[in-house]
């Protein structure tokens, strides 16, 4: 496995043979730095021989210019005089939180990807995400809210977005996670194939491993936690081979 390398907004790790290609973006501040507060599970990915380019970006409040610059970011790693053979390569879009959202609603609809596999799907409105913002809004004079709003993104996904392949993963512990009202949309869709994954864990088990240890060392490792990041792992790519092959 060759090192993080860094290609403009995207950081990219490569196997030594590659069979997919996966399109990572992340939640919330943790997406700043996708190749530290991701880097078990993205890692772990690797290994099983994907190559990985993660989406470095800070959230606002305009998730659609915000899905379009991740869009044109994986376009252009695909397409650039870089990417070799990976540009024949499979795509399964990955997500995380807010990442999920940004992903459908990307401006091909999906097309230019095979299947999305969101974890912890998140689509709160502003206030909520953001307790602050409810008390100082109306002190201020001005109404925030995120674009699309969550009502309008359920509706867009469910007109616009193509795809039919989808794991949705949901933690158990996550009061975060809204992944069943998405499920929802996804599967009134005509000939639609989304599915539901229950395991362990809470809002942070895609990321948490890998920020203890590079925020306290390695004595910080929480065996339990890796062993989390193993199992997300193989099932994301266990369930995204069986459709590569059975297609």
């Amino acid at each position: 496995m060759s090192r993080w390398r860094q290609q403009g907004t995207l950081w990219c790790l490569d196997p030594p043979e590659s069979s997919g290609v996966i399109e990572f973006i992340g939640g919330s501040v943790l997406a700043a730095t996708p190749q530290i507060s991701y880097r078990r599970l993205l890692e772990a990915l690797c290994r099983r021989g994907l190559s990985l380019r993660a989406w470095s970006y800070v959230p606002g409040f305009d998730h659609q210019a915000q899905a379009t610059e991740a869009w044109r970011a994986f376009r252009g790693a695909r397409q650039g005089p870089g990417a070799g053979g990976a540009s024949a390569l499979p795509v399964l879009r990955l997500g995380h939180s807010l990442g999920c959202k940004l992903h459908l609603l990307a401006p091909d609809g999906g097309r230019g990807s095979s299947a999305l596999a969101a974890m912890s799907f998140n689509n709160f409105s502003a206030d909520r995400s953001i307790p602050l913002l409810a008390d100082l809004a109306p002190r201020l004079g001005v109404r925030t809210e995120f674009s699309p709003s969550p009502q309008e993104t359920l509706r867009l996904v469910g007109q616009l977005y193509g795809v039919p392949r989808n794991l949705l993963i949901r933690f158990g512990s996550d009061a975060l996670d809204q992944s069943p009202p998405l499920l929802a949309v996804l599967q009134q869709r005509p000939g639609d194939d989304s599915s539901l994954l229950q395991l362990g864990g809470d809002h942070l088990t895609p990321a948490s491993a890998g920020l203890r240890q590079n925020l306290l060392g390695s004595w910080a490792d929480d065996p339990q936690r890796q062993r989390q990041i193993d199992r997300l792992a193989a099932a994301i790519d266990g369930w995204w081979r069986l459709g590569e092959h059975s297609g």
